[in-house]
């Protein structure tokens, strides 16, 4: 059971809480959306009760993130909650064509969370998207065109941007991925 682990390595429950945290809903709203009681929900949370495949499948899609990015990586227990190796980061995100997103935090209990971006060759988000959040990103290989607040960026290999709860949107028009780092508080994946 989740409650005989070590605290370092009961994460799940604190993710779903944060997730929910940064969706703006209460217990009563997501267990409502459920169909499963507050306390229940509480519990889950808290890692009293493990949910069952079924449960995280319900929970994913009330809190529009896949059911992939709930599941921890089988790191040794005293790396839990620490070290994120590079081959057993978590996919997040929005899931966009063209966008793969990994987790590069240990979970989403900070006040931020630090994603690992790769932009895809010709790829775009074809809307604007406007989040509560402050955002920093820093190109670490490849270009990209980013729009804040209306402003078109061209961006480069080693630049960086900020986005302050403005509209923004990207699109990669270059025939190589673009990779960045993005800094986002608070967590909102």
């Amino acid at each position: 059971m989740i409650h005989d682990l070590p605290p370092e390595s009961r994460t799940l429950g604190a993710d779903i809480r944060a997730l929910r945290k940064a969706r703006g809903l209460t217990l009563t709203d997501l267990g409502d959306t459920l169909g499963r009681s507050v306390g229940w929900l509480s519990q889950v949370e808290r890692d009293l009760s493990e949910p069952s495949i079924t449960d995280l499948r319900q929970i994913a899609r009330a809190l529009d993130v896949s059911v992939s990015s709930l599941f921890r990586s089988a790191a040794p227990d005293h790396e839990q909650g620490v070290i994120v190796r590079s081959d057993a980061r978590r996919p997040i995100g929005s899931r966009t064509q063209g966008l793969v997103e990994q987790l590069l935090s240990p979970d989403l209990t900070d006040d931020f969370e630090v994603v690992h971006s790769t932009f895809e060759p010709n790829a775009a988000m074809t809307e604007d998207v406007t989040r509560p959040t402050q955002e920093v990103g820093y190109i670490v290989s490849g270009r990209m065109r980013i729009s804040i607040a209306g402003t078109v960026y061209d961006l480069n290999q080693g630049d960086s941007f900020r986005i302050r709860g403005q509209a923004y949107r990207w699109e990669n028009p270059h025939d190589v991925p673009c990779v960045a780092i993005w800094v986002i508080a608070p967590p909102v994946y």
